[in-house]
């Protein structure tokens, strides 16, 4: 027998239940000695085998060097070259990849331009006319006309001959839901073979791409087909299939084809995957609409529809809709009626998602909604074995994650902490170190950012499959969770060129629970913060150092060196604020007046927490600026309502500057500026100051016409900022304020007894807050 009939190429899409069953069907019939699989060829296929692997998976090659440039190879239960290789280990068959190894890979990735470092290999196979995706390349939309088409996607040419106006939709008619077990692979090898000779030439550098990754292919088969008598068998993208099939050409014409390719020192290694990364919408090139369908396709080939329509109702649900055994009955009827109509061998996803609108959600189209975010798409988590080559950093992730028991899943849940309780509290360290470490698994609520010093913290978790590259980039710093964060944080500090930077890193340490790093970052602290003379800076970072003392107080960590540091920075800002307020243009005045309110809020944080005056000598120099008359109207309005609501101003005085600022001034746009800044944030104070509201109401009154056109977004910009109900009741007060004083009755006699117990409850609330 000749080489070439020792050689079965099985031609696939990839991620394809029809394809999957196609291929096995093919195995069992043709038995082959040897299978070589589209993948890297330098990646082990051997933990296939193992139980503990469980689809989907992905193999992860990363450059030893950098380990954020990467590629992703993923495979589900129903990718045609996953049961490839269970078949293989189930048969006691050797398996192997065949395409361009990782290392090459890396290589051409690292030098394309704008090349990215997720799923670049991926990517390649949307390109091979067996996914219906555009090509990644730019340079080919320079090719015109049909023949551009055909290589852009050959499987659309074929649906157009076919007479589908759909090429999903033929695809999955005549190769998804085949369930009569023919192997399509001669006709779509034929098919393929007649499209290419169709295909205008690729760009120069996808050109090269091509004929490399063929030609490495090849080599590969030839290496087989000497090592065995057997059959070889080629599980490959249906679009190279020709490149395989009949005689192959010389050896040496490929070696020069592969002759010059670069290679770089890369690691391999197989990490779980999800079925929302397997979908298009994800921007993998190989994606599909429907991992979930897909899936069950291939896990329930007996009455798919039926089943399908079964969990539907599932899901509603557990959701709280209604949906009946008769409700599965009529949509099941329904789906396969719509699929005769259509001269469909089988209810496709089209047909059964037309009856779950109609029949099972009532055209409700959020209740649709959930049954492709549930059950089309899926969120289904895989798992690889503890030995799958997992770097010492992850197995310690995993090891605490195991101990603190918390859940690596890829569903988002919210996560409440109580950092009195051990267990929470090692949560909440293990979670801020992996936030340290630019692991995202946990991402800390606007509950917990605006709860600061509390014993309460809130973080929504999610496990997404990229966070394993971002673990092995993390791996650099060291071999524990523990030891890399603080390595890391310590680093960051000492190489900051910003104060902010080191006060969030000081922030860190101790929300991570780092204590050993906090001497090298305290000394960072001292040194930047002894020569940064910008206002600005200094502002900026004083925030998250007041945080950082109220989190020692709260976790027990002495933090007298942060006071020390706090309270010298307060100082430098009060001496140097009236020259950093000077002459600043619109959004310059913005800048400050956030970092203003932050300030502020610092300096009263610091004052309950170290028992210092800070805070009498910082409103000090706040009333000096509010007697400024040369300061941007924001940030006077801004400072006058500081200063009333710290009680430095009485409401009469405050009143009386309202009036002042809006009844003289340059323009109507520099008094709205000043009410801006004054009434910013919070309307109560105009809802129970009538006095206040009468001047605003007033003056708005009184513009002409262009100048209140002026003002207008300044005006709602501002009371967009205030609550619903601070919006109603300022509406009841403008109303009251152009007719007499309302009725007011007498004062009811307190009663004390009520009182007491209201007092009581109160004081409950306040300790339990502490």
């Amino acid at each position: 027998m000749t080489a070439a009939g020792r050689v079965a190429v099985l031609g696939i899409r990839h991620h394809g239940p029809g394809s999957a069953r196609s291929v096995l069907a093919e195995l069992d019939r043709v038995k082959p000695a040897v299978i070589l699989i589209e993948g890297p060829a330098d990646a082990d296929p051997a933990l296939v085998a193992d139980p503990a692997m469980r689809p989907p998976v992905a193999l992860l090659a990363y450059a030893a060097d950098a380990p954020r440039l990467s590629a992703f190879w993923p495979f589900a239960v129903f990718s045609p070259e996953w049961q490839a290789l269970a078949w293989a280990a189930g048969h006691d068959v050797p398996a192997r990849f065949c395409d361009l190894p990782a290392s090459m890979v890396l290589a051409r990735q690292a030098s394309s331009e704008g090349a990215e470092s997720e799923d670049t290999a991926s990517k390649d196979r949307g390109s091979e006319g067996t996914d219906n995706e555009d090509s990644d390349n730019e340079d080919d939309a320079d090719d015109p006309g049909q023949a551009e088409a055909v290589r852009e996607d050959p499987i659309a040419a074929l649906a157009g001959a076919a007479g589908y106006d759909d090429p999903e939709r033929w695809w999955d008619d005549v190769i998804e839901s085949r369930l009569d077990g023919q192997p399509p692979f001669a006709a779509l090898t034929e098919a393929m073979t007649e499209l290419r000779t169709r295909q205008p030439p690729w760009p120069p550098a996808r050109q090269r791409d091509e004929d490399r990754r063929e030609a490495h292919m090849r080599q590969v088969l030839r290496a087989a087909l000497k090592q065995t008598d057997g059959t070889v068998a080629v599980v490959c993208g249906a679009w190279h299939a020709p490149a395989l099939s009949g005689k192959l050409p010389a050896a040496s014409a490929d070696a020069a084809v592969l002759r010059g390719a670069r290679r770089r020192k890369t690691a391999l290694t197989w990490v779980p995957w999800t079925h929302s990364r397997l979908a298009a919408a994800s921007g993998y090139g190989a994606g599909i609409t429907s991992p979930g369908w897909y899936h069950h396709l291939f896990t329930a080939p007996d009455h798919p529809v039926a089943r399908w329509l079964t969990q539907v109702a599932g899901v509603l649900r557990a959701r709280d809709l209604p949906a009946s055994p008769a409700d599965v009955i009529e949509a099941v009827r329904l789906a396969e009626a719509l699929a005769a109509l259509r001269g469909r061998p089988l209810a496709g996803l089209a047909e059964v998602s037309e009856a779950t609108r109609a029949v099972l959600c009532h055209g409700d189209e959020v209740a649709a909604g959930f049954v492709t975010a549930d059950l089309v798409v899926g969120e289904r988590l895989g798992a690889v074995p503890d030995d799958a080559g997992l770097v010492p950093l992850e197995a310690d992730l995993r090891a605490q994650a195991r101990t603190l028991r918390l859940k690596i899943d890829p569903l988002e849940r919210s996560l409440t902490l109580d950092l009195r309780k051990d267990t929470d509290r090692g949560r909440s360290a293990l979670l801020h170190r992996l936030a340290i470490l630019g692991i995202d698994w946990g991402t800390a609520t606007e509950d917990t950012v605006q709860s600061t010093g509390t014993f309460r913290e809130t973080w929504a978790l999610r496990w997404r499959p990229e966070l394993a590259v971002a673990i092995i980039d993390a791996a650099q710093w060291g071999t524990t969770v523990a030891a890399a964060a603080a390595a890391r944080v310590t680093d960051g500090a000492v190489t900051a060129s910003e104060l902010p930077a080191v006060t969030a890193a000081v922030e860190g340490v101790l929300l991570a629970d780092l204590p050993g790093a906090l001497p090298a970052v305290l000394a960072a602290l001292g040194e930047k913060a002894a020569r940064d003379r910008d206002v600005g800076r200094l502002m900026a970072a004083l925030p998250a150092l007041v945080r950082a003392l109220r989190y020692g107080d709260v976790r027990g960590t002495d933090t007298g060196a942060l006071a020390e540091v706090a309270g010298a920075l307060i100082v430098r800002i009060c001496a140097g604020l009236p020259a950093a307020v000077s002459s600043l243009a619109d959004d310059a005045a913005a800048a400050m007046r956030a970092r203003l309110d932050a300030v502020h809020a610092a300096v009263g944080l610091y004052a309950q927490t170290a028992g210092e005056t800070g805070r009498d000598r910082w409103l000090a120099v706040l009333a000096g600026l509010a007697r400024r008359r040369d300061l941007h109207g924001l940030l006077a309005g801004r400072v006058t309502r500081i200063l009333v609501d710290s009680q430095a101003l009485s409401q009469d005085e405050a009143a009386g500057r309202f009036a002042a600022h809006l009844s003289v001034g340059p323009t109507a746009a520099d008094k709205a500026a000043w009410a801006e800044g004054f009434l910013a944030g919070s309307g109560l104070l105009l809802v129970h100051d009538r006095d206040l509201l009468a001047v605003l109401d007033d003056w708005v009154a009184g513009l002409p016409d262009q100048d209140f056109l002026d003002v207008l977004p300044l005006l709602r910009r501002t009371f967009a900022g205030f609550s619903a109900g601070e919006r109603a009741n300022l509406g009841t007060a403008v109303r009251h304020l152009s007719t007499a004083a309302p009725a007011v009755r007498a004062a009811e006699p307190a009663d004390e007894q009520r009182a007491a117990a209201v007092l009581q409850t109160v004081a409950a609330i306040l300790r339990g807050a502490r």
